[in-house]
Order: C-alpha cells, then sequence, then structure tokens
C-alpha cells in the first residue's frame, strides 16, 4: 500500500467516523436521523464550498454574508439567527440570484437545531477536517451509508427512497448507457439519485473526451422528486458524487403534466401504491388509463417521456403485471414497445417489507415478440440483517439478459400468446417454490423425506381404496 493510499483512506475512516460522531452529537438533543442528515447536508454543503474557495481559488457558489467562515465566527444567539438567515436566504423559491444548485440542496430548508451549544459543536467538530481532500467516490460512499441507514428508519418512512444499490447496478450495467452516444437520462421519481449516479459512474469510464464528460455533468442526466427533503439529499448526494449541474435535480410532480422533453433512458423505481390524497388530479389527455394507482400512472409516464427507440429499467409492484386497472397499458406496452426481459425479484431486498417487485425492461417503437422472464424468486431468500442482496447474486442474471439463452431460471414466452388472452397478463412463472422447511435439507435428507411421503400417500390412497370397496359392497 503506498503512502498517498494509505493516507486516503485513513481521511475515508477519519471522516466517516466524524459523521458518525455528529450523528451522535445531534441525537442528544433529540434530533431524529432524517433531520440529521438534513442538518448535516446544509453545513458540509457550505462548508466544502469554503473549501473550494480557500483552497481552489474558485468562486463561491452563495454570497459571502452567508459563508461558512462567516457562520463560524458567531456563537450563541447570533450564531443561531445567522444559521436560520441562511437557510431562510438560500432556499427562498423566488430569489433568483441563488444558484439553482444550491436551491435545490436547501429546498425548503429548516433549522432543526434549536441550541446554540449544539450548533456550535457541530460546525466546530465539521470545520476540523478537510472534506475535498476525499476522493469523490470515497466521499459519496460515506453519504451513500447515511442515507441506507436512514433507509432502516421505519418511522421516517425514508426506506422507500432507497433502491438497493447491488439492484439498481444489475440494471444499469443491462441498460449500458453511452456516452458516446450522447444519451441522455431521466428517473421521474428519483429519491436519493441512485440510478442517476450509478449511470453516472457507468458512463465516465467509457472516455476520456473532456467535451463528452462535461456533457455528462450537464447535459446527461435528470431527476424529478415531488418531496423537498428527499431533492435536498439526492442534490447533495449528486454533488458528492462531482455531479455539479444547476438542474440536475428538480422538485416537481411528474404526473401532473405532460413532457416537454423526451429521453434515450428511463431509469425509475417509482413508489408503490396509490396516490397521496390531496395530490393534484391527474388528468392527462397522453395517458392510456385513469387510475390513482401511483405505479401504474409512472409506467404511463416513463412510456411518455422515452423518444422512439428509447429504452427503460423501471421497478415495479406485482400487481401492475396483472391488476385490471391495467389492462390497457400492458396492451400497448406488448404492441408499441419491445418488452423484452422481466426480473422478478423475492422479498427481503427493501426496507418496505413484504415488497413483492419485478423489473421491467423495454424499447419503444418496436412490438414485443419474445419475453424472457428471470425468475430470481423462487427458492431465493434475503434478508437486510443477515442475507443482504449482493452484486454477484444478479450477475447470472445480467449474464441471461446479454445471452438471451433460455436457462432454468430465464425462460421465453411469446408475446402473441399472452395477447391472445384476455387481460394480457404478465404474471409468468412456472418454477415451483419449494417448502420452506425442505430448503436446507441434504440430498439424503431430501430422499428420505420424499420417501416419507409417498408411503403417507401410499397409505391414504389404501384407506380411500378401502372405503369405495365398503361402498360398492353396502349397495
Amino acid at each position: 500500500m503506498t503512502n498517498n493510499t494509505q493516507k486516503a483512506l485513513i481521511t475515508e475512516q477519519t471522516l466517516n467516523k466524524k459523521v458518525w460522531q455528529l450523528a451522535t452529537v445531534l441525537s442528544g438533543q433529540g434530533i431524529g436521523f432524517t433531520d440529521y442528515i438534513t442538518q448535516l447536508t446544509y453545513l458540509l454543503f457550505l462548508k466544502m464550498d469554503q473549501e473550494k474557495v480557500d483552497f481552489f481559488d474558485e468562486t463561491s457558489a452563495i454570497d459571502v454574508e452567508f459563508s461558512w467562515n462567516n457562520l463560524k465566527a458567531l456563537d450563541g444567539e447570533k450564531l443561531l439567527e445567522k444559521y436560520e438567515e441562511t437557510l431562510a436566504t438560500l432556499s427562498d423559491p423566488d430569489n433568483n440570484s441563488i444558484n439553482p444548485l444550491v436551491k435545490a440542496i436547501f429546498t425548503k430548508a429548516v433549522n432543526k437545531i434549536d441550541k446554540p451549544v449544539y450548533l456550535k459543536k457541530v460546525i466546530d467538530m465539521i470545520d476540523e477536517n478537510n472534506w475535498l481532500s476525499i476522493e469523490e467516490d470515497q466521499k459519496g460512499a460515506i453519504y451513500e451509508g447515511i442515507l441506507e441507514k436512514n433507509g432502516q428508519d421505519k418511522k421516517s418512512g425514508a426506506g422507500q427512497y432507497f433502491t438497493p444499490r447491488p439492484l439498481i447496478s444489475a440494471i444499469v450495467d443491462c441498460i449500458n448507457p453511452d456516452i458516446n452516444k450522447k444519451e441522455t437520462i431521466i428517473d421521474p421519481a428519483c429519491g436519493t439519485a441512485g440510478f442517476l449516479i450509478e449511470a453516472h459512474r457507468h458512463m465516465k469510464n467509457q472516455t476520456q473526451d473532456i467535451e463528452l464528460l462535461k456533457r455528462l455533468n450537464n447535459n446527461t442526466l435528470k431527476g424529478i422528486d415531488n418531496t423537498a427533503l428527499v431533492v435536498t439529499l439526492a442534490s447533495m448526494n449528486c454533488y458528492l458524487h462531482g455531479i455539479e449541474a444547476p438542474k440536475t435535480i428538480e422538485c416537481d410532480d411528474s404526473l401532473i403534466k405532460e413532457p416537454d422533453t423526451v429521453y434515450d433512458i428511463v431509469l425509475a423505481n417509482p413508489p408503490f401504491g396509490a396516490r397521496a390524497s390531496g395530490s393534484v388530479e391527474i388528468n392527462r389527455n397522453d395517458f392510456i388509463t385513469k387510475t390513482s394507482n401511483n405505479q401504474l400512472n409512472f409506467l404511463q409516464q416513463i412510456m411518455v417521456l422515452l423518444a422512439d427507440g428509447g429504452r427503460a429499467g423501471v421497478v415495479l409492484p406485482d400487481n401492475v403485471l396483472f391488476e385490471s386497472t391495467g389492462k390497457d397499458i400492458r396492451k400497448k406496452l406488448l404492441t408499441d414497445f419491445n418488452l423484452h426481459t422481466i426480473l422478478r425479484l423475492p422479498t427481503g431486498i427493501f426496507y418496505a417489507p413484504g415488497v413483492k417487485a419485478n423489473v421491467l425492461f423495454f424499447e419503444k417503437g418496436t412490438p414485443t415478440e419474445d419475453i424472457f422472464v428471470y425468475d430470481y424468486r423462487t427458492g431465493i431468500k434475503h434478508t437486510l440483517a443477515t442475507n443482504q442482496l449482493k452484486r454477484c447474486n444478479l450477475d447470472d442474471f445480467v449474464e441471461c439478459y446479454k445471452n438471451r439463452t433460455e436457462t432454468e431460471r430465464f425462460k421465453k414466452y411469446s408475446a402473441k400468446d399472452i395477447l391472445a388472452t384476455d387481460d394480457f397478463s404478465l404474471d409468468l412463472k412456472w418454477m415451483k417454490e419449494i417448502n420452506e422447511e425442505e430448503q436446507n435439507l441434504s440430498i439424503k435428507d431430501l430422499l428420505e423425506t420424499i420417501y416419507k411421503k409417498a408411503e403417507e400417500n401410499n397409505k391414504i390412497a389404501k384407506s380411500l381404496m378401502s372405503s369405495l370397496y365398503y361402498l360398492i359392497e353396502e349397495k
């Protein structure tokens, strides 16, 4: 290990430790984990912006009045007042002088640290380190770790915004976005921007061309979410991963209006369940079906968002495959799109318990001929505690996706046969679930179990035959 590598590792470990020390400090004031992340995000951005000015002679993204140096020079009530003024100013949607990236990170920012002594302690702890000294991927990994931890918080419901990163990685590898083709990518329900960040990582490794890399950062990725908290987390997550385009993430409701731009690629894990009560009613002429079902609406939106020849990888729950409300949507998906692959996912990989989901892969412009279904559900057991999903678990699927050859878990279905049915159901399954008690048996134990069950069935058959003979003789 070189000195530089060792130094980088030490820095990452130091900052990672610092992040959790800060969490402990704020929890002492009764601040929940979600609020901790937002306050850390605001303060960390101010600190890193100051470092860019001090160490790299860059122009600050914010006015000097609200800079990190100005804030850390204060204490007591003056510090609290300045912090709250800073948040109010940088989050003002009507202030056109504020950098759009700053606006996104500080979307609806509110102070949750109401005791000056705690705020001062957090600022001092953040100020002890140079946060730009660590590489983007490592810095991003620390923040991703915080987001994943937040996803485990059942009270806040933050798990709905966090898609397992191994699953995202496999989907992006299959879609294979191409920087040289200048492909554009959108996630209309971006959560913490996992899909966009993985697509960025995938594409930046394809070239060393400065202009293409600049375009990747500024004009390739787009994320939309209707929750202010999530926009803050997604924007900061992108920033820490080196994506600093001002309008990469926007706070908006993707479903209420027709898009004015189409994209080459859509990557998404839309929110499951019904549309939240009180939301603006969806009245879209470009939608096939009017419904309150969130995922069916997002599927329709994704179909509209795709340019001709565009492709999508979308996580959707089981009911999309068979629910009667989605019948016409499925028909259009089969006739106007090439729905070439479905990945059936097991439970236990999402923070929302019991979720049964699939990944639909489709392209716009040509009808579906065959659908390949990969069953990664039957006989598969994952838990968030002891057997988390890993990227290697999906290697076989990615290989099958690329080779298009049937295996035990990868089966081909004819779209013509599905279109001949009444409901166009895509709930395609063929593998038989093994009894849970038998899953961990050795071959010897399994054979003994089969023999015992055969004996039991033989006894039942003999008993039934005896009863039938008795009835015949009675007559």
